[in-house]
């Protein structure tokens, strides 16, 4: 009852690993950015059925597969190509034809990991993300880690998605960041002009309260060096030993990223506004 649908783009060293991973299901759908490599070939080999799109955004890209993919089931359990399901969440999902009666999606818990270490307090686990829904229940916002908008109600699964961000190596994992800053700069300009709603700090959805979250640290001085503290000292990233350490100093280099890009953006403006 579930299609599985992977985004790729050149991704040829975990394919492989992440269709094997989801091999029970009779449909999978890999969303290709026209890769270069040989992750197209190595999908086809491996019976997937591969359509291609350009990238522009992560929302924009992620709406049109829903919006125009035509899926053999009902369900769809969507991941990236360096992650792979477990077994728990396997045997969940073959029970969504009776589970999921009256529900429009499911969050799942997703481990990450880092140097052959689970980064269990580093990475904020456990992190809620809805992967499992109606394709016509479900629309995406932002630009970069896209905000999941379901008409109808969610649940949730025991079962996890397993991470492997650095499969590339972690000057893949700046590169992409440093896009990745650019799109977040232009989405936090948006957000913090917004007005900030305190309630949803405790909404139960977990994407309104993390978005709540992160509106609000974004107006806080001195955030990348918080958002080192936060995953180091109080969530405790310390006892994920040095691949802890290592993730949380990258990840606030990350913040200060975007921060820079935020003050260059308002410096420009500010000067194109003397200039008129």
């Amino acid at each position: 009852m579930v299609s599985i649908l992977i985004l790729t783009k050149n991704e040829e060293s975990n394919i492989e690993r992440c269709i094997q991973s989801v091999s029970w299901s009779d449909e999978i759908v890999v969303f290709d950015s026209f890769s270069d490599d040989r992750t197209v070939e190595l999908a086809e080999k491996l019976g997937a059925r591969v359509i291609q799109r350009r990238f522009d955004n992560w929302s924009a890209h992620q709406n049109w597969g829903v919006e125009n993919i035509k899926f053999k089931h009902p369900w769809v359990y969507y991941t990236d190509a360096d992650e792979t399901c477990d077994d728990q969440l396997r045997e969940e999902l073959a029970m969504l034809e009776e589970r999921g009666v009256g529900f429009s999606a499911f969050q799942v818990r997703r481990k990450d990991y880092f140097m052959g270490r689970w980064l269990k307090r580093s990475q904020i686990y456990p992190t809620w993300i809805t992967r499992v829904f109606r394709p016509e229940k479900i629309r995406y916002e932002r630009l970069v880690n896209p905000v999941a908008v379901v008409d109808g109600k969610t649940g949730s699964l025991h079962g996890h998605i397993v991470h492997y961000p650095f499969s590339h190596g972690v000057g893949h994992w700046f590169d992409r960041h440093n896009k990745y800053s650019d799109m977040e700069a232009k989405d936090l300009i948006g957000e913090v002009a917004g007005n900030f709603r305190f309630p949803e700090l405790f909404s139960r959805d977990s994407a309104t309260q993390r978005r709540a979250l992160k509106t609000l640290a974004y107006r806080m001085p001195g955030r990348p060096i918080l958002v080192f503290i936060y995953l180091y000292v109080v969530r405790r990233g310390f006892l994920d030993g040095l691949p802890g350490f290592r993730y949380s100093i990258m990840r606030s280099m990350y913040e200060y990223m975007i921060d820079l890009k935020v003050a260059e953006y308002r410096y420009k403006t500010k000067i194109k506004t003397e200039n008129i």
